[in-house]
């Protein structure tokens, strides 16, 4: 095994998660345009299918690749990933596109639930670290599919052939994934931690309801920012959609920048200062009094949200280092709950009444999240138990 290869190959599956989030939302005003004018409350829907997909392939998968290793879970998701984009592209009404997103979050859950984990295997004492870089790449991938999305809108190419163009990069990985040897998912010399002792401790709850809170701060504004930008902000829709690729740029920044200094802040204070951070910049993107303010602070709150869930993970790995994908699986399933909620819920708020409504009643997310990380950092001790 070659640790940098198997890194690169990570970063590679991380970029494949983030396909589904990043494209999606460039092309939503074009989904409604092509089958019909469909409401924003169904148009919500798509986002939220997406990342039931994701929920579903966390779930299933993550106990089982304990057992039976990463590998062809690994090629399983990106096969999956690969078939979203294709079924998508060729789509022919809302419902079969539906379907095709949830495919393709099924392949992004599985990968989610097997990159993180084959990270911190590799990583040591360098956890939080090495998972605000993976999860970087995560945004890097938003920040390519968006560029790729807008840059077939100004070019007048068909959004069907973007989305098969797309489908390479898991073909590609997939190649990498079925040659290069890949970690035990826990240390050899170590036992697994079984579920149900993880299950008894107070602090993980704390943890899954954390990690659901950042996947609605994440998406609650990324999967409408587009939208917002061009219909409430009154912006072009190339704009708009390279409003999203600033703020997923952003993100991978604020990743990057997470992995070099969250030795020196801290990962409590790290993740209470994001969220705060994430709070103001949802309320000023909502009430902004002039467009490219608030043009500038939902691009702004990619930054802010940038170290919440990579964070969570790697305070909550370092508790319970021997969980295993098992435990992974299910701090994911709960993130990607939360991204499942929140656009869905902006959804039907911003019917009810508006985008600027939805948006600032989004910012009681990251509000949760600020409180939580400053009650877990005063109370947080070593857990010890045992292996089972």
């Amino acid at each position: 095994m070659h640790p940098n290869r198997l890194l690169t190959l990570c970063y590679g599956g991380m970029m494949c998660v983030a396909i589904g989030g990043g494209v999606l939302p460039v092309y939503l005003t074009t989904f409604s345009e092509t089958f019909g004018g469909i409401g924003q409350a169904r148009l919500g829907q798509l986002p939220g299918v997406l990342f039931a997909g994701f929920v579903a392939g966390i779930l299933v998968s993550g106990p089982l690749a304990d057992r039976l290793g990463a590998r062809p879970f690994a090629l399983l998701g990106l096969l999956f990933s690969a078939g979203g984009l294709l079924l998508a592209s060729v789509a022919p009404n809302f419902e079969v596109l539906l379907a095709a997103a949830g495919i393709l979050g099924l392949g992004g859950g599985i990968l989610d639930m097997l990159m993180s984990p084959i990270v911190s295997a590799v990583s040591g004492g360098r956890r939080a670290s090495a998972l605000n870089m993976l999860h970087a790449f995560y945004s890097i991938g938003v920040v390519s599919t968006v560029l790729i999305g807008v840059g077939g809108i100004a070019l007048g190419l068909p959004w069907r052939g973007v989305l098969a163009g797309i489908a390479l990069l898991p073909l590609i990985c997939f190649i990498g994934f079925a040659i290069e040897p890949l970690p035990p998912l826990v240390h050899p010399d170590e036992q697994r931690h079984r579920m149900r002792h993880i299950l008894q401790l107070p602090r993980f709850y704390a943890a899954m309801l954390l990690i659901f809170l950042i996947g609605c701060a994440e998406e609650g504004m990324s999967q409408w920012l587009p939208a917002y930008t061009e219909q409430n902000l009154g912006f072009s829709k190339p704009i708009a959609g390279a409003t999203l690729g600033v703020y997923a740029l952003l993100q991978s920044f604020g990743r990057l920048a997470g992995s070099s200094h969250v030795a020196r802040l801290g990962a409590h204070a790290m993740l209470a200062s994001g969220a705060v951070c994430t709070v103001a910049a949802y309320v000023l993107c909502a009430w902004a009094p002039l467009p490219i303010v608030g043009l500038a602070a939902g691009a702004f709150s990619g930054l802010a949200v940038s170290v919440l869930w990579p964070t969570n993970l790697a305070i909550t790995a370092d508790r319970l280092p021997h969980g295993g994908a098992s435990m992974f699986g299910l701090l994911a399933a709960f993130g990607n709950l939360g991204c499942t909620v929140a656009p869905w819920a902006v959804g039907v708020i911003a019917e009810r009444s508006s985008l600027h409504v939805a948006l600032f009643a989004a910012a009681s997310s990251p509000l949760l999240i600020a409180v939580l990380a400053l009650a877990i950092r005063r109370s947080d001790r070593p857990e010890r138990i045992s292996p089972a």
